[in-house]
């Protein structure tokens, strides 16, 4: 139950649960270089994360200026703690924190149960919506 998790606004993460839980949701294009991944972690605005005890189970980090434009770079949840609403918490803590910013804007797979999952908590898809977005991944 969320009673049990402990949400922390801190970038400290240790190494060992940090690569577990990125592992864990299969980015390991992310714990190739754990140096690296520390790093974006540091860089990161804002960084909320969710524990059961010492375990690391979710986290979501973001990017931009807080006012005009918020980026959610990653949310991950461990695979055995999803749909128990760790995922919305932390988005939530995101959304509260950041009350006065203009536009918050994620880039992630289509899948089903994303789309159905972002949707819920208010996001629009740029496919439906009247915004376009474009990346470039390497």
């Amino acid at each position: 139950t969320m009673n049990e998790i402990k949400i922390s606004h801190s970038k400290y993460i240790p190494t060992p649960q940090l690569e577990a839980l990125y592992n864990d949701a299969g980015w390991t294009s992310y714990t190739r270089n754990i140096a690296s991944l520390q790093k974006a972690i540091e860089n990161s605005k804002e960084v909320f994360t969710a524990w059961k005890d010492d375990i690391l189970i979710g986290l979501i980090r973001t990017l931009g200026d807080g006012e005009t434009i918020l980026y959610i770079q990653d949310i991950l949840v461990l695979n055995d703690y999803k749909r128990k609403g760790i995922g919305k918490q932390l988005i939530s803590e995101v959304l509260k924190l950041n009350e006065n910013c203009r536009q918050f804007v994620l880039l992630t797979e289509d899948r089903t149960e994303t789309r159905s999952f972002y949707e819920a908590l208010g996001f629009e898809s740029c496919d439906k919506g009247i915004v376009v977005a474009f990346a470039i991944q390497k």
